[in-house]
């Protein structure tokens, strides 16, 4: 975009020329639907989303502070950005670059003053005012980092069908942000603040604005979303087995999934509702981060691992085809070999379809990072080596034993190659069969005849043979 010019206004330019928008998401989920919901935000100021970084007037980096090394992945494409601001200057054309999120929200002002190509800082309770900030930062480069009073999805701006359509039949839905339980290795309770829960009503409008354009799969996010506590229908504050039995009955939705969790909120309704509500999929993903006490307790995680053990046995026995994933965390402080052999023994007493594993790094902030006993970084390695070694026997022993199965198959696009289309199990499984694009948004019966790394293949089946073996 060419520079404003004769006096005018750059910002009353950038208001009506056309104009792109590429957002780079890093990390988790939540951060996934923030970055959709950055872009309908700032549809009605003229930006329209592009693949393409260098034909970009408006760059956002939408970052995760939770991964190793955040702060410094960010810094490093901030570097590579700020010489694609240069080169697009020499041709007249200006770029803003935005930094948002929980890294922007921890680092602050000091991005600007680590990295002088960028014009806005904001954090992830704040991307609601992106149309002011963007046009703010162009008399001078702008930080957002408090924690409005004002709640954000009031004023955010509805996707139109046509845009949600062309996002797929999955969609997510945050529900609840924030954490109240202060875990000693976490920045969320830091950087999302303390835990929040979206009223019902505005839940289920937004759902239904979903269903409309075709999504047939919503999966609800938060930080914590088992201690999901919103304000319901009736005036009385719901539990997320209350909010799932009232999506379920919004037509069109055919699968609902919830992520993360804490398995101290794992109520009884809840449990229940995996045992008689079809929609909601047999795969949870609960975190237990170590198998060993004294690290649980050094955690702040406030179970034990017995706890963790006969809680995975309740809902089993509610719900007796469920499968589960979880997050280890190898070498927090103090971590002992002991400690390290408890962790496998759970995850060979529970098994588990799939996991997220991580060496333990310390985040600026967090009373972890404070804590004596550091382990080596070598020690670190080779102990998620071994643990990533058995997580991984058991992702493939579950997908093995999918092999002659009958399992629905919700059909979401087009595969790799011509004359397949690809969908997901209710494991959350990519399936790959012979099709044609009219099955994309159905769910439909597929026997698994083999299995890949890390796709399952299949053929239609007939509807009545679904769960046969």
């Amino acid at each position: 975009m060419k520079p404003a010019s004769d006096g005018a206004d750059p910002a009353a330019n950038e208001a009506t020329a056309p104009k792109k928008l590429f957002i780079k998401s890093f990390g988790c989920q939540m951060n996934v639907y923030d970055a959709t919901r950055m872009a309908d935000v700032l549809a009605p100021e003229g930006y329209q989303e592009t693949a393409q970084p260098e034909e970009a007037d408006l760059i956002v980096l939408n970052t995760c502070h939770i991964r190793e090394r955040a702060a410094e992945k960010v810094f490093s494409e901030l570097g590579k950005l700020r010489q694609l601001k240069q080169e697009r200057a020499g041709l007249g054309q200006e770029t803003r670059i935005a930094v948002a999120g929980c890294v922007a929200q921890a680092e602050g002002a000091e991005i600007l003053r680590k990295q002088r190509a960028v014009d806005l800082v904001v954090g992830p309770q704040n991307y609601h005012r992106l149309p002011d900030l963007v046009r703010q930062s162009f008399n001078a480069p702008v930080v957002d980092t408090d924690f409005p009073v004002e709640d954000k999805f009031d004023h955010l701006t509805a996707p139109s069908e046509a845009k949600i359509r062309e996002r797929g039949v999955a969609a997510f839905l945050t529900v609840q942000e924030g954490c109240d339980k202060f875990c000693t290795f976490c920045v969320v309770p830091y950087t999302r603040g303390a835990e929040v829960s979206r009223p019902v009503a505005r839940i289920v409008a937004e759902a239904e604005v979903l269903a409309r354009a075709g999504v047939r799969e919503i999966t609800l996010l938060g930080q914590n979303v088992d201690a999901y506590h919103g304000l319901g229908e009736d005036g009385e504050n719901w539990t997320l087995a209350q909010l799932l039995r009232r999506l379920a009955r919004i037509e069109g939705v055919a699968r609902l999934r919830f992520t993360t969790s804490h398995p101290n909120d794992m109520t009884d309704d809840l449990i229940e509702a995996f045992a008689d509500l079809p929609a909601l999929m047999p795969f949870l993903h609960l975190p237990v981060q170590s198998g060993s006490d004294a690290i649980l307790q050094a955690m702040n995680r406030r179970h034990s691992a017995e706890d963790y053990v006969r809680l995975i046995e309740k809902i089993r026995k509610a719900r007796p085809d469920l499968a589960l994933s979880s997050d280890f965390i190898v070498g927090f402080p103090g971590e002992t070999e002991a400690d390290v052999q408890a962790t496998l023994d759970l995850i060979a007493e529970v098994g588990f379809a799939s996991t997220f594993s991580f060496k333990y790094s310390p985040r600026p902030g967090t009373p972890g990072a404070e804590l004596a006993d550091q382990v080596d970084e070598a020690v670190k390695t080779e102990r998620l080596y071994r643990l990533q070694a058995l997580v991984e026997a058991q992702r493939q022993a579950f997908n093995a034993a999918m092999v002659g199965r009958v399992t629905p198959v919700l059909f979401e696009k087009l595969g790799r190659h011509a004359g397949q289309v690809a969908g997901k199990s209710p494991y959350l499984q990519p399936v790959q069969v012979e099709g044609g694009a009219e099955l994309i948004g159905r769910e439909a019966p597929v026997e698994i005849v083999r299995c890949g790394s890390n796709s399952l293949f299949g053929r239609l089946a007939a509807p009545e043979t679904v769960g046969a073996a």
